[in-house]
């Protein structure tokens, strides 16, 4: 069987199991003392098989890797959700569907609820709050220590509806800015934006509408303005009840970027346009000389998905590379440029998270050096937009590596001053590693690997949560 992200039973694909705690892990060489805390990660692990069912729509599970003045240790926990804990009182599958669809299945039984929230795709620390996320229902907060699951945070009623997997903590302010898609029905163009002080207040939370219905994974803040990209991956009804994708890619639709100032009402977004294109992921954003500059993942054509009549995309066009938007905020301008920084296949990019919103010279991504076609990454990259230098760790015996988070070395320490923490899976051993760089030099190998006797599944995203 070809292993591909859809094949939930092949390779690191599969789910595991078993929750488990390990500690006094086996390190190989020194892991610096200054890295105290754990490195959380979030990703879809089914409890239940469904059949045709998406690994994307599968239950997620939290896992924990802790370190201590050069010790490790390891726990994971499937997020209770009230899906997760129907099926675990039923003892088998009560959700399902197929594509990313998730709706109750036809024989399930009548007394159980409509949730089937996941809470799988990241994990993020505001306000004293570990929240586990997914991008169509409320974050769910999970003890960080015992990581027993509390339930949905809906702070006091000051937001409601689906909010993003992807929101950003301003460095400076500390406030969680949050958005929403699809929030006035399924595959609608409602959506909302929210502000969460850091104190985890609501100060903020409005609904708008997109041009059109899309599937909007992400979004970018700058210091004073906020970014929502509205792009041709689109959501139909009308294609749904056909028996069609409800999301589709329409290459003949313009894109959108929405560019709002954080300190004005959503009824003054002003819409941007350009040519067709997908981004799961953008790394940051900045203003600069009147303009708002955006680096980001860009697709000429998004992956995972068909197109709108139900056929295949081209592979060739699905791969995403490290691109640069600029946007003229002089009056009339409604067109933005995309200039290429790098032709590497890669995602999930990074940088010191300090630097969000404001100019970032570091910045770190998983990449792809070969014809690899199974949605995995051998590489993890390390850019210097000052000097140029494009660093690379290559992996090698069919290993594959998870998002890159950086660590500083101190909170007052210089950018990319710190650690670059990812997971890799070792291929020919069937486990898992927690790898150690020195964030700025990434081509000279780990500094530190942590073994894990056991294998973590392939996941999506995760941050690091000090221990103080």
């Amino acid at each position: 069987m070809t292993t591909t992200i859809g094949t939930r039973n092949a390779g690191n694909w599969a789910p595991v199991n078993e929750e488990r705690e390990d500690h006094a892990l086996t390190v190989r060489g020194e892991l610096p003392r200054e890295l105290n805390g754990s490195l959380f990660r979030n990703g879809p692990n089914p409890a239940h098989d469904v059949p045709n069912a998406h690994w994307f729509v599968g239950d997620g599970m939290l896992h924990a890797f802790t370190l201590d003045n050069g010790r490790a240790s390891y726990r994971n926990r499937w997020v209770r959700t009230p899906k997760w804990l129907a099926e675990h009182d039923a003892g088998r599958a009560i959700f399902g569907g197929s594509g990313f669809s998730v709706g109750k299945l036809p024989d399930a039984p009548p007394a159980t609820g409509t949730d089937g929230g996941v809470a799988n795709t990241n994990v993020i620390w505001h306000a004293g709050r570990l929240l586990a996320l997914e991008e169509a229902h409320l974050p769910i907060e999970v003890d960080p220590r015992t990581m027993r699951t509390r339930g949905y945070v809906d702070y006091q009623g000051g937001i409601q509806g689906p909010v993003t997997a992807h929101p950003k903590i301003d460095p400076v302010t500390g406030e969680l800015l949050i958005f929403g898609y699809s929030t006035t029905g399924p595959l609608s163009t409602g959506m909302t934006y929210g502000a969460i002080s850091a104190s985890g207040i609501v100060n903020r939370f409005e609904r708008f509408d997109a041009p059109y219905s899309s599937m909007v994974h992400d979004f970018a803040i700058t210091q004073n303005y906020v970014l929502f990209p509205i792009l041709p991956l689109t959501g139909s009804m009308d294609r749904a009840q056909k028996g069609l994708p409800p999301y589709a890619w329409e290459q003949d639709k313009a894109s959108y970027i929405g560019v709002m100032r954080r300190d004005e009402p959503v009824g003054d977004i002003r819409w941007f346009r350009g040519e067709a294109c997908y981004v799961f992921h953008l790394m940051n954003a900045w203003e600069e000389d009147g303009r708002i500059v955006a680096d980001v993942m860009r697709r000429e054509s998004p992956a995972l998905f068909p197109n709108a009549d139900g056929t295949r995309g081209d592979p060739a066009r699905q791969h995403a590379s490290l691109a640069r938007w600029t946007f003229d905020l002089a009056e009339g301008n409604e067109a933005f440029t995309t200039t290429y920084l790098d032709d590497l296949a890669s995602e999930f990019p990074r940088i010191d998270d300090r630097r969000a919103g404001r100019p970032n010279r570091h910045g770190w991504f998983a990449a792809t050096t070969a014809a690899i076609a199974d949605g995995t990454f051998n590489a993890i990259a390390h850019v210097d937009h000052l000097s140029g230098r494009r660093g690379l760790h290559v992996l090698r015996n069919g290993d594959a590596t998870s998002e890159p988070v950086f660590v500083p070395r101190s909170a007052d320490a210089p950018e990319g001053d710190g650690w670059l923490l990812a997971v890799l899976w070792r291929a020919m051993e069937n486990r898992s590693d927690l790898a150690v760089f020195d964030a700025t030099d990434v081509e000279r190998g780990p500094i530190a690997i942590v073994e894990l006797p056991a294998r973590v599944p392939f996941g999506l995203h995760g941050n690091w949560v000090a221990a103080d």
